[in-house]
C-alpha cells in the first residue's frame, strides 16, 4: 500500500467540525496522484505521452468521519488492470489503523490526443504492484436510474470547479449532488462518470428518493448525464 499522513484542517471541515465528503475524495485522488508521481509515471509522463487516467466510477463507504485536528493515514493501492480499465482501492485511517473510510475506483487510460482508450504499456503497468483487493461488498459500476424524478434548478460551471484537464473535477459532482439531495454525512456514496462537463456548462440535475438511497442525475440540457450520484 501507498500511503501518506496528514491532519485535518480546519480548512477541510464542515459545521460539525467533521471533514467533508469532498475532503475525503481529496484526499484519496491527492494519494492516488501522488503514487504515480513518486514511482515515475505522474503528470509529465503522461503529458508527455499523450495518456491520461479518466475516472469511471466512485464506490466509498463511510464509516466514521475524522474531526478537526485528526492526524490520519490515507492508503491506496491498485488490484488489477484489464486493457485499458484500472481498478484501485483506497483507504482512509485514524493514528490507531481504525478504517474510518474506504473505496473502490475504476479508472480508464485514454489517448488524449486521439480522444481513445488506450492499453497501458508494460513500463506503465511495470511500475505499478497490484495487491489483493479489499473486503469489501462491492457494487456494479453501472449506476440505475429510477423512473420519475423531480428537476432541480440548473447549475453553471464557474472556473473554481476546473482542474488541470480543463474539466470539472470529480468531487465537484458529489459536492453539486450533496448541495441538491441536501444530504450532509452520507454512509455511501456510488458516482458514475458518463462525460465531462466544461467551463460555462449548464448542469440540470433530476432527483429521484427510492428508500434509504437519493439519486441525482446530473445531465445536460438534453438530458444526457455527465454524471448519476447516489447517496445513502
Amino acid at each position: 500500500m501507498y500511503s501518506f499522513n496528514s491532519r485535518i484542517r480546519y480548512s477541510e471541515v464542515d459545521e460539525d467540525k467533521n471533514l467533508t465528503v469532498g475532503g475525503i475524495i481529496n484526499y484519496f485522488q491527492d494519494c492516488s496522484s501522488f503514487q504515480s508521481e513518486d514511482i515515475g509515471v505522474g503528470f509529465d509522463f503522461l503529458e508527455s505521452n499523450h495518456r491520461a487516467w479518466v475516472l469511471n466510477a466512485w464506490q466509498i463507504v463511510l464509516e466514521k468521519y475524522p474531526k478537526y485536528g485528526e492526524r490520519i493515514t490515507i492508503g491506496t493501492w491498485p488490484y488489477d488492470f484489464r486493457g485499458f480499465i484500472g481498478y484501485r482501492n483506497f483507504v482512509l485511517l485514524n493514528e490507531e489503523k481504525e478504517k474510518l473510510a474506504y473505496a473502490n475506483s475504476i479508472w480508464s487510460y485514454l489517448d488524449t490526443q486521439t480522444g481513445r482508450f488506450a492499453k497501458a504499456g508494460e513500463y506503465e503497468l511495470s511500475c505499478y504492484r497490484l495487491e489483493e483487493r479489499l473486503d469489501m461488498e462491492y457494487a456494479d459500476r453501472k449506476i440505475r436510474i429510477p423512473e420519475g424524478g423531480e428537476n432541480a434548478e440548473g447549475v453553471v460551471i464557474t472556473e473554481h470547479q476546473i482542474d488541470t484537464n480543463h474539466h470539472v473535477n470529480n468531487e465537484e459532482y458529489v459536492k453539486l449532488a450533496m448541495d441538491i439531495l441536501r444530504i450532509k454525512n452520507p454512509r455511501q456514496v456510488r458516482v458514475e462518470y458518463k462525460k465531462s462537463a466544461l467551463l460555462g456548462n449548464v448542469i440540470y440535475p433530476r432527483v429521484f428518493t427510492e428508500r434509504s438511497e437519493k439519486t441525482v442525475v446530473l445531465a445536460d440540457e438534453d438530458g444526457s448525464p455527465y454524471s448519476v450520484v447516489v447517496m445513502s
